[in-house]
């Protein structure tokens, strides 16, 4: 991997890992923004309800590909039960305190 993954964001893949939405949405602020599918999710808890719904009904695996540290994007290949499957995601994060506050997948 070209640049280091901040800690953070090496939690949430590691929380994605194990399907676990608790540990997933505890790498956001109280108050961050998920923006996924044409859709935001507000706060922890519509972040930890997103995260869930999305593995239950796609079972999705990530694998890093490439972090940019002066653009905050993570290039991953994703996997799971949906059309098209593996492909290329891009995640654009802003970070505060150590934790996300935005998460854009495109």
């Amino acid at each position: 991997m070209k640049n280091e993954i901040p800690q953070v964001v090496a939690q949430l893949i590691e929380a994605q890992k194990h399907f676990d939405s608790t540990s997933y949405a505890s790498c956001f602020t109280e108050t961050a923004i998920v923006f996924d599918e044409g859709k935001n999710y507000s706060g922890r808890r519509q972040i930890r309800e997103w995260i869930e719904k999305a593995n239950q009904e796609y079972k999705i695996s990530m694998i890093p590909l490439e972090y940019s540290e002066s653009d905050q994007t993570l290039k991953a290949e994703v996997k799971g039960q949906f059309p098209g499957s593996p492909i290329v995601l891009n995640y654009q994060y802003e970070f505060n305190d150590g934790l996300i506050q935005s998460l854009k997948i495109v």
